[in-house]
C-alpha cells in the first residue's frame, strides 16, 4: 500500500493547498510568553481547549509528511510540550507481512477512561488514592504509510476537553520528564556512598538552578532507584558471583570462594582482591577479625579481616559474608583466608578475645557493679604487664574470693586462656597494635557509613568497593604527606633525622611520644656492665606501681655505627623501654 503526497524533503512538509518541502525545525524551542491555552464552548455547553502558545510552524496539519514514525512522534511530542499536554503511542495497524506499520495513532495522555474497580464483594480492598488523568480526551494525530517508507498526517484533532498545563506546570508533564543517562548515573553513583534520592535530587536541583530546570521530579528519581532494585531482584547472589568470576578472569590475583545450601541460596562468600593480598604480605603478622550486622537485607554477617598499616591506620586484607555465626562458618572463612594469603598470620584477634569483658551479661550486673571486683579483674587478669604465674595466681584468688568456682562459662574460658589472655602472647610481633578488637570495631564503623540494612548483595558489593577506594585513597594521601613534609619535633635529638625518614608521620609522632615518656616516667634502677654488646637493665614505671621490668639490650651495628635495640616492641615492658636505648 502506498500514497503519493508532496515532496520527499526534510522531516515534514506543509502548504495551504498541498504539501511542499519546508526546513526541518526543532519545535521544542518555539513558543511565546503569552497565554498557554485558549478555549471555546460547544453549543451544548462543553468546554474545549486549544494550545495558544504554539507557533504555527510547530502545529501538525493533515497531509504533513515525515521521514519516519519516530520523527513524526517527536514532532507531536514537542507540540504537546509547547501546548501543555503529554502524548502517548496507542493502536497501530500492520500490513500482511507483519512488519510494515500502515497506521499509527498518537493521542493525548488523557484519552479514554479508567476501568472501574469492582469492590462489591465481601472482601475490603485497600487501594492507593491516585487521581485519574483519563477523561476521554479526543485530541490525536494519526500517521499513515506512504511510498518510500514515509508517513503523512492522516488525521489531526486539535481540541482537548480538559485544561492544559500552565507555563509553570509544564515541568510536571510526563512528556517533559526523562531520566537521561546523566541523571541515572547520578542516582546510581549516589547510592554507592549511601546518598538517598532526596539528597541527590536536591543536589541536582542546585546544579540546574531550580526545580523547573531539572527535567524530572523526585518521584522519577525514586522510581528509577526502585527499578534498579527490581532489575536485580532475587538474582543478586548470582550477579555477585558472576561479577567475581569476571574479576578473577581479569586478574588472577583476585581470590573468591562461595557456598550454597540445598536450595541454591548463597550462604557463604569470601573474597580478597590483589591490593588486599599485597597488604597482607606487608602488614599481615597481626589480624583482627570481628563480625558486624545490618549491612544487607538478608542479615548475612559481614566480617572483614583487618590489620594495621604503616600509618597506624586500619587496612583491609579480605572480607566475608556468612549466613550465621557458627564454628563451621568461621572455620570455612579462616581456611579460605589462609588459602588466599599463602600463610597463617602470627596472631588473630577475634571477638572472643573481648568476650571476658562482657561481665554484665555473663556474670550478672550486681557482681560487676562492685568496684573492687572490676578493679581486681583489671589488675590481676587484663594487665599485659603480668607474668604467666602472676596471672594464674590472680585468677585463682578472684575465683575463690567471689565464689565463682561453679561458673561453667568462666571454667570454659579458663581452659582456652592461652588464646585470649594478653600475657600468653605479648611477645608476638605487632601484637601491641592489636590487643583488642577495637581495630575491627573501628573498621566496622567505617563500613557502616556506606552500608545499610536494606541493601541487596549487589548493592552491598558496590558500596564495599567505594569504601575500599576511600580507604586506599587515604593511604595514598598519607604517603604523599610523609614524603613531602618534615615532622615537627619537640626537642633536638641526634636520631631525629633517621627516624623521620624511617617512620611515616603518625608512627614518628608515636615514637617521639615514647621518647618523652621514657625521659619522664621511666627510671633505670639497675644496669649491668656490658658484656659482648649485651646489657641487662631493671626499669620502673611511675604509672605501674610495685613492678620492676627487666630489659636485655643488645647493640647491633649498622653502616653508620648506630646502635639499636634488637628486640621488637612488645607489651612485656613499659611502653618506653625501647626508647631508653636511644636516650
Amino acid at each position: 500500500m502506498s500514497f503519493q503526497f508532496g515532496s520527499n524533503c526534510g522531516d515534514s512538509s506543509r502548504t495551504s493547498t498541498g504539501i511542499s518541502a519546508i526546513v526541518s525545525t526543532d519545535i521544542s524551542s518555539i513558543g511565546n510568553e503569552g497565554s498557554v491555552t485558549s478555549y471555546t464552548k460547544s453549543p451544548g455547553g462543553n468546554m474545549y481547549y486549544i494550545p495558544s502558545s504554539v507557533g504555527e510552524i510547530a502545529i501538525p496539519f493533515t497531509h504533513q509528511v515525515f521521514e519516519s514514525l519516530d520523527k513524526g512522534y517527536k514532532f507531536y511530542k514537542d507540540y504537546g510540550w509547547l501546548g501543555g499536554f503529554s502524548v502517548q503511542k496507542t493502536t497501530e495497524k500492520r500490513d500482511d507481512d507483519g512488519e510494515t506499520i500502515l497506521l499509527k495513532h498518537y493521542v493525548c495522555i488523557r484519552e479514554g477512561f479508567n476501568d472501574p474497580k469492582d469492590d462489591s464483594g465481601d472482601k475490603v480492598v485497600q487501594r492507593r488514592q491516585i487521581a485519574s488523568q483519563r477523561c476521554g480526551c479526543k485530541a490525536k494525530m494519526v500517521l499513515k504509510y506512504m511510498a518510500g517508507g514515509q508517513y503523512f498526517v492522516f488525521s489531526f484533532v486539535e481540541l482537548h476537553n480538559h485544561p492544559l498545563a500552565s507555563e509553570t506546570g509544564r515541568q510536571f508533564l510526563r512528556v517533559n520528564r526523562e531520566m537521561n543517562i546523566n541523571l541515572r548515573n547520578i542516582v546510581f553513583d549516589s547510592s554507592k556512598v549511601k546518598i538517598g534520592c532526596i539528597t541527590s535530587f536536591s543536589f541536582v536541583k542546585e546544579l540546574a538552578g531550580g526545580y523547573s530546570n531539572v527535567g524530572v521530579t523526585l518521584r522519577d528519581f525514586r522510581n528509577f532507584n526502585r527499578d534498579l532494585k527490581t532489575f536485580v531482584g532475587e538474582n543478586d547472589g548470582q550477579m555477585l558471583i558472576d561479577k567475581f568470576k569476571v574479576n578473577q578472569e581479569n586478574s588472577k590475583s583476585f581470590y573468591f570462594a562461595y557456598d550454597v545450601d540445598s536450595a541454591g541460596h548463597l550462604t557463604k562468600m569470601f573474597w580478597a582482591d590483589p591490593i588486599g593480598r599485597r597488604n597482607f604480605e606487608l602488614y599481615g603478622d597481626a589480624v583482627s577479625f570481628d563480625a558486624t550486622f545490618d549491612t544487607n537485607k538478608y542479615n548475612m554477617i559481614f566480617a572483614p579481616f583487618t590489620g594495621v598499616d604503616k600509618h597506624d591506620k586500619c587496612v583491609t586484607f579480605a572480607a566475608c559474608l556468612l549466613s550465621q555465626e557458627s564454628i563451621e562458618d568461621y572455620t570455612w572463612a579462616f581456611d579460605h583466608f589462609v588459602k588466599s594469603k599463602g600463610r597463617n598470620p602470627v596472631v588473630i584477634i577475634t571477638d572472643q578475645c573481648a568476650a571476658m569483658k562482657k561481665f554484665p551479661v555473663k556474670l550478672g550486673n550486681p557482681l560487676c557493679k562492685e568496684t573492687d571486683f572490676m578493679e581486681k579483674m583489671k589488675n590481676r587478669i587484663w594487665s599485659s604487664n603480668l607474668e604467666i604465674h602472676e596471672f594464674e595466681e590472680g585468677w585463682e584468688t578472684i575465683i575463690k574470693e567471689f565464689k565463682l568456682e561453679g561458673n561453667k562459662w568462666l571454667s570454659d574460658m579458663y581452659a582456652i586462656r592461652s588464646s585470649w589472655i594478653p600475657t600468653y602472647f605479648r611477645d608476638e610481633p605487632m601484637f601491641g597494635l592489636l590487643r583488642t578488637t577495637s581495630r575491627s570495631e573501628s573498621e566496622n564503623f567505617f563500613f557502616g557509613q556506606f552500608h545499610k540494612q536494606g541493601d541487596n548483595l549487589y548493592e552491598f558489593w558496590i558500596r564495599f568497593q567505594t569504601t575500599m577506594e576511600r580507604q586506599r585513597n587515604e593511604t595514598a594521601r598519607l604517603d604523599h604527606e610523609s614524603k613531602c613534609t618534615t615532622p615537627t619535633t619537640i626537642f633536638t635529638w641526634y636520631i631525629k633525622d633517621d627516624t623521620a625518614d624511617l617512620f611515616k608521620r603518625a608512627i614518628f609522632y608515636k615514637f617521639q611520644e615514647e621518647i618523652i615518656r621514657s625521659c619522664l616516667d621511666m627510671q633505670i634502677k639497675r644496669m649491668s656492665e656490658e658484656v659482648d654488646g649485651v646489657t641487662h637493665l631493671e626499669i620502673s614505671d611511675v604509672k605501674v606501681k610495685d613492678k620492676i621490668f627487666k630489659l636485655i639490650y643488645e647493640k647491633i651495628s649498622f653502616g653508620g655505627g648506630s646502635a639499636f635495640d634488637s628486640f621488637n616492641p612488645s607489651q612485656q615492658y613499659p611502653g618506653g623501654y625501647s626508647s631508653i636505648a636511644f636516650a
